[in-house]
């Protein structure tokens, strides 16, 4: 490679297995978090020496040593089962089992059991007593990944444990005690969803009582070098590669990218990179290939998600002139209960009393601009506010049926994020279009069952 400015890896002791690297050359020494700065040995490795980071392990450190119950929440990828385990180890509970469940991985149906465990013979396949993870955590530490997931049937019963510390086994009468504390972690927005009733709000203020908050890697950007070069020593080791040397250019393009799959996407792209790599020198391609710029200033702004359900909504109320309930009420055709719309129509500011005409009127003086249609008006970025949503909704409409508020939800979300690219967080991406927080789009097109395969 010619002569370029180089970052070195310095290969790990094995007195101090913990110091995942050093960079030199270019980059003055980076500090690393070990163990021992904030408690015992024997924790995770915690790669980064940002503000942010920091305030996150200085808020485990103090919560540690109490039974309080934390949430954590960030987003996919930033790393909360392991500040989870943190806290755990430096805890008075760091002798106890430290047990983890996903309850996003298992089958609603079946997660009363695994949590609580079941007596023989309490469902059909139960031909043995099973002990839950409640009970295998007693002493220690129960780990609830992805809680925004729990359904809502087994919320009380969670809530009943960590009030009263006791629970029974699926088909057992037997009270059994449970000395455990409990860490949950989501990427989810359950404000937002007890608004939506969507999680209890009991268990919810029962859940935060420390709410610990873990910022994505966008937002500390100066510990990408860091974690680069104790990933790439770590995949170099395990596959036997010999890489001294990460290329400056290289290095200075992850640096810029915005991971949006956070830690995660960062550590899957150098394991990739490693695997590619054919010397010494680490180098590779953009983590973000070339959709280039100057293409996606030209992309169409759509409208945001709350302009095209209104638009809907009024389109429809408008066909139906002004009748909500019914068989051929706009509810009926927007495929939604006569009380919920009637919810929505106050919420969104539109008087029933009013006529279809004028409420239509209304809101297209109300949200377009003073910008003047051209002769060809037939793409999005041409029109404004109520004026371009309206569009969308008539011309999505054009099938032989009605169109619901979630199918003209469902097919306008697919449509951003598409042209994004499946990027849902971060500057540009779907959710800023829409005008949603990254949370609520992920569990709207979880709803509507909407799949992109793409970074998050």
């Amino acid at each position: 490679m010619a002569a370029t400015t180089s970052f070195w890896v310095m290969q790990p002791s094995a007195a101090d297995h913990l110091a995942s690297f050093k960079a030199t050359n270019a980059m003055s020494e980076q500090a690393h978090l070990h163990s021992n700065e904030f408690c015992k040995k024997g924790l995770p490795r915690i790669v980064g020496d940002s503000d942010a980071l920091r305030r996150v392990l200085a808020l485990a450190q103090v919560v540690a040593p109490t039974d309080a119950t934390v949430l954590i929440n960030g987003e996919t990828g930033t790393g909360k089962e392991l500040i989870a385990e943190v806290i755990h180890k430096c805890s008075d509970r760091s002798g106890g089992p430290f047990v983890k469940v996903n309850c996003a991985a298992i089958p609603a149906g079946l997660l009363e059991s695994e949590l609580f465990g079941h007596e023989r013979g309490a469902f059909t396949g139960a031909i043995a007593r099973n002990i839950g993870r409640f009970e295998r955590a007693n002493g220690g530490t129960l780990f609830l990944d992805e809680i925004g997931d729990l359904p809502l049937e087994l919320q009380p019963k969670l809530l009943r444990v960590l009030q009263e510390r006791q629970f029974e086994r699926v088909g057992g009468s037997a009270t059994i005690r449970a000395d455990v504390r409990v860490i949950c972690a989501t990427h989810r927005n359950l404000i937002e969803m007890v608004n939506e009733r969507q999680f209890r709000a009991d268990l919810f203020y029962r859940l935060s009582v420390f709410p610990i908050k873990l910022p994505p890697l966008r937002e500390r950007p100066e510990d990408i070098p860091s974690l680069v070069h104790h990933f790439v020593m770590e995949c170099a080791a395990r596959m036997g590669r010999k890489i001294t040397t990460i290329a400056e250019e290289f290095m200075e393009v992850l640096a810029q990218h915005s991971w949006p799959g956070n830690v995660r996407e960062l550590q899957n792209f150098i394991e990739r990179s490693v695997i590619l790599s054919s010397g010494g020198v680490l180098t590779g391609s953009s983590p973000n290939p070339a959709r280039i710029a100057h293409e996606r200033s030209k992309e169409p702004a759509p409208t945001t998600l709350e302009q095209v359900e209104r638009s809907h909504i009024l389109k429809v109320l408008e066909e139906t002139e002004g009748v909500v309930g019914g068989r051929n009420g706009a509810a009926a055709r927007l495929g939604m209960r006569r009380t919920t719309l009637i919810y929505r129509l106050r919420r969104m500011g539109i008087n029933l009393g009013q006529s279809s005409t004028s409420r239509m009127n209304a809101a297209e003086s109300s949200l377009s601009t003073s910008k003047e249609l051209g002769p060809d008006t037939s793409s999005l970025s041409e029109t404004s506010g109520e004026t371009a949503s309206a569009k969308f909704a008539e011309s999505r409409c054009r099938t032989g049926r009605v169109c619901t508020l979630a199918e003209a939800e469902r097919e306008h979300i697919s449509e951003v994020v598409e042209m994004k690219n499946g990027l849902i967080a971060g500057k540009g991406g779907a959710a800023e279009v829409l005008g949603v927080p990254p949370s609520t789009l992920r569990n709207r097109m979880k709803k509507l069952g909407i799949e992109f395969a793409g970074p998050a």
